[in-house]
């Protein structure tokens, strides 16, 4: 398929599964969304009350009401019509503004439509690995913001939290004592062809991962006219285990799953 296609039968397949998506997420996201991307994605983008802010691939709207919350003038986009319904059924924060619009973050020429130099930040929530094509959104965030803007994003990790991690666990006796070993195991990190995956356990449908290097990643930025201005890892604390004894990234805190950057125009 081209990259066409893909985002349509993405569209196809969120529309779908927004119900369990917005269930799941709520109005505050999951653990997740919680402790590892809300506050790396907060702590860079360094938010002052007024400022006007574009949330790209929103979702149910959860950072969009977080950032609302904080006093921001929020413009929140998605391509998925069922998903964006469900964001406006929930409450809006008594601060700031919230706009929800109709938009796919692959049209550059809808998201220049927007206006130039309107937004002081761009934010984009665990999307980019979703999208099929990101030269376009960077190139529009170029033109969007002012001057002294920042695009702040993140997205799943490129070099561990790619499209085939497997998660290992042994039993290792060491000096007469068993203990428990966590590892990783990746077969592919320069040439991933898109796959299926479930973002949550129990999707009633998997949808599209588009794994990209950090030089592929990064270089859609740079080439967008921005320069890397920070830049953190999230992981879970160590004593964060999983309750239910199944695999998850609460076993692995020396491997973040999320990298979270702020870019800026150079």
């Amino acid at each position: 398929m081209n990259s066409q296609d893909y985002n349509e039968e993405g569209r196809d397949l969120w529309n779908r599964k927004a119900e369990y998506w917005d269930e799941k997420f709520g109005d505050s996201g999951n653990l997740f969304h919680r402790q590892l991307v809300e506050p790396s994605l907060l702590k860079l983008l360094d938010l002052s009350a007024g400022e006007a802010v574009l949330d790209a691939c929103c979702g149910n709207g959860v950072m969009s009401r977080r950032l609302a919350q904080q006093g921001a003038r929020v413009t929140a986009i998605d391509f998925s019509e069922e998903m964006l319904r469900r964001a406006r059924l929930r409450p809006l924060p008594d601060a700031g503004t919230l706009d929800y619009m109709l938009l796919d973050a692959t049209d550059e020429a809808a998201l220049l439509a927007l206006g130039a130099r309107r937004f002081d930040a761009v934010v984009c929530s665990m999307a980019l690995m979703d999208i099929p094509e990101v030269a376009p959104l960077f190139r529009a965030a170029a033109a969007l913001l002012r001057p002294a803007g920042r695009f702040v994003f993140a997205t799943m990790h490129p070099a561990f939290n790619s499209n085939n991690p497997v998660f290992l666990h042994k039993k290792e006796d060491h000096d007469g004592e068993v203990r428990d070993i966590y590892a990783l195991s990746l077969r592919y990190y320069l040439d991933m062809p898109p796959v299926l995956g479930a973002g949550m356990p129990g999707e009633p449908s998997a949808h599209y991962y588009f794994h990209r290097s950090f030089s592929e990643l990064l270089g859609a930025a740079f080439t967008a006219g921005f320069v890397l201005d920070g830049m953190l890892e999230p992981a879970f604390a160590a004593d964060v285990s999983a309750e239910d004894h199944s695999l998850s990234w609460r076993d692995f805190p020396q491997f973040p799953p999320v990298l979270s950057c702020r870019l800026r125009l150079g």
